[in-house]
């Protein structure tokens, strides 16, 4: 979905440089070569992109955090409104250049030139850290990482930043400020110190309910993509959970859950929890390989529906 852009980046990414990134709790090494520290082939790339982020090595999950990190710039950017100077924009700067012929006398060396920038489309992350989605949640912070860190994805003139993250499993933490550290390691060490229930339990409705009451209005909702990483393992209040998935769906653009568990074939939303979200999203995909991530790129950038449409949903209700 990414196409020859994703592609090369992707290949740059598993190239090893001088320095690289290492996630926080990696899983331990299982033996065999280090393929970290050699250049990996076009079938290592086209395999790695597919190996379960829970099932990696040590040194395949630094690769893959790395490729993870190298698709955050392929997401969508939106053209802010006030243009700036450019050394190759569209339309000449008119009063610079008066000013410049004014300093010298009439003469001009160049024409300056200026553009609208770009900025990333306001994206809000809602990642369960709970015990069963801790792997999964720990490589998706990497690429959210690298779009908090992206050119363009700097603040809105009236709105906060462009991309906000939170954390939940029994409670809810905003964690935006630490993914703001410009190293992955440090900002992923930051994350897991601000996270008092990482790989706890999980109450999703609550943890819904407290970002509705407390942050819908806080933050550009209203014109963002909500992404929404959970398995929706809910067991406790269902009803709640409905509700205040309901009120996000109303509250954002577009809500995208993004579930590991679609990684298997004949999955079929039997828990309650599942069930209860299925009505209120705009698509469901999967989260638990480079492939998917891609997938998922791909999608935010061309605003193509590429998952689980309402129309499939509708089918499992």
């Amino acid at each position: 979905p990414g196409g020859p852009a994703a592609a090369r980046r992707l290949a740059e990414a598993l190239w090893p440089g001088p320095r690289g990134s290492h996630p926080m709790p990696q899983p331990e090494a299982r033996g065999g070569t280090d393929r970290a520290q050699v250049r990996p082939s076009a079938s290592d790339r086209e395999r790695l992109q597919r190996v379960d982020f829970e099932a990696m090595t040590a040194a395949e999950w630094t690769a893959a955090s790395r490729a993870a990190a190298a698709l955050a710039p392929l997401l969508l950017r939106t053209a802010m409104r006030r243009e700036a100077p450019a050394a190759n924009g569209p339309r000449i700067d008119r009063r610079r250049l008066l000013r410049d012929c004014a300093r010298r006398g009439g003469d001009t060396v160049a024409l300056p030139r200026r553009k609208r920038p770009l900025r990333l489309e306001p994206v809000v992350a809602l990642v369960d850290v709970s015990g069963s989605m801790s792997g999964y949640s720990r490589m998706f912070l990497h690429f959210l990482h690298a779009l908090i860190n992206a050119p363009g994805a700097g603040h809105a003139r009236a709105g906060g930043p462009r991309t906000t993250v939170f954390t939940f499993g029994t409670r809810l933490t905003a964690i935006t400020r630490a993914l703001r550290a410009r190293d992955p390691d440090d900002a992923l060490s930051r994350v897991t110190r601000s996270v008092p229930d990482f790989s706890g339990g999980t109450r999703i409705g609550a943890c819904l309910r407290e970002f509705n009451r407390l942050w819908a209005k806080r933050v550009p909702l209203g014109d963002a993509t909500v992404l929404l990483v959970t398995d929706g393992l809910e067991r406790s209040d269902i009803e709640l959970l409905e509700r205040e998935a309901a009120r996000l769906e109303r509250s954002c653009r577009r809500l995208i859950w993004l579930n590991p568990l679609l990684r298997y074939d004949g999955f079929e939303p039997r828990a309650r929890g599942v069930r209860a979200l299925l009505p209120h999203v705009a698509e469901l995909l999967p989260v638990h390989n480079l492939e998917s991530l891609e997938r998922l790129a791909g999608i935010l950038a061309s605003r193509q529906n590429a998952g689980a449409t309402p129309g499939e949903i509708r089918k499992w209700r």
